[in-house]
């Protein structure tokens, strides 16, 4: 599902026009990201959690040069549903 498909389908959901559901999708996902940004997690009772993730230094082989680099430690944004998410989407297969 996009973002456009989202769009559409809570405007027909809700009775708002698509421009309004738009802004306000809009506004959402740059709220999220300027909070993980910051580094604070942003948690959604009943749906999940976007969280970041640090991954540690690591070691790793260019196989084609066949030499070794180092991946210095980082962050990743990460999603983490919660569980009434994932036990309704087992339930689901």
């Amino acid at each position: 599902m996009t973002k456009a498909e989202i769009v559409a389908q809570i405007s027909r959901q809700s009775g708002i026009e698509k421009a309004v559901v738009q802004t306000v999708v809009e506004a959402f996902m740059e709220n999220v990201k300027e909070s993980m940004i910051a580094g604070n997690d942003v948690f959604l009772r009943g749906f999940g959690s976007f969280i970041i993730k640090r991954r540690a230094e690591k070691t790793a082989r260019n196989i084609s040069k066949n030499t070794t680099i180092k991946i210095p430690a980082h962050n990743i944004p990460a999603f983490k549903p919660a569980k009434s998410f994932v036990n309704a989407v087992e339930e689901n297969k």
